[in-house]
């Protein structure tokens, strides 16, 4: 047996059968790639030679990039109505539920950072993405009615329309996808509780 050549391409050929990557990490990659190239100019093939992989074998674990595309969607948009179902967004005094939610919208996004970025980049070109930004306008509704509802008990400022009020404030907390990076020096524990703290201190009546 001859030593390997080190000279030789370290440039591995796409595996066959069962995919090196299991559900979560092909996931992981796919949308990383969709982010980086847009879903549209992303096509399956793309997928494959990004991950090392032939086509059946993505096919293993999902069955169409669109289904890459809703369980994507599906992490981002779950984690945020889960926020708005929880205790603290339904009980006590408005102010303190709409606290809550902005908080808990920012530590979704931390926590889904690329999910919510693809979220936050879709156009509805499709199905998937028209039942994405349906969901979206619910979930902003429900915030707009929030943000009405701590104006009229008087904890926050009504001269400013309830609906801009919430286009605003999740258009600062929206704004973290373009420069906000895990690892780096913001600490993404604290930074739900530092965007409330400028976007509700500016909207206090006292």
């Amino acid at each position: 047996m001859t030593a390997a050549d080190p000279s030789a391409t370290t440039t591995a050929p796409a595996r066959r059968g069962r995919p090196g990557y299991d559900r979560e990490g092909l996931l992981a990659v796919a949308v990383q790639l969709f982010n980086e190239q847009g879903y549209d100019a992303t096509s399956v093939a793309d997928l494959a030679r990004r991950l090392g992989l032939t086509k059946s074998a993505l096919y293993h674990h999902f069955a169409s990039k669109e289904e890459l595309l809703a369980v994507a969607l599906e992490a981002a948009l779950g984690g945020l109505e889960a926020v708005l179902d929880q205790p603290g967004a339904r009980e006590g005094a408005a102010s303190d539920r709409l606290r809550f939610v902005l908080t808990g919208a920012t530590d979704v996004l931390v926590a889904q950072l690329p999910a919510v970025t693809l979220l936050l980049r879709v156009r509805g070109n499709s199905a998937v993405e028209q039942a994405a930004l349906e969901r979206r306008r619910v979930f902003d509704h429900r915030v707009t009615a929030l943000v009405a509802e701590a104006q009229a008990e008087g904890s926050v400022r009504d001269d400013v329309d309830a609906a801009v009020a919430a286009r605003l404030l999740f258009g600062m907390i929206n704004s973290v996808v373009e420069w906000y990076r895990p690892g780096g020096s913001v600490d993404g524990d604290r930074l739900g509780h530092d965007i409330v703290r400028i976007a509700l201190d500016g909207l206090r009546t006292t």
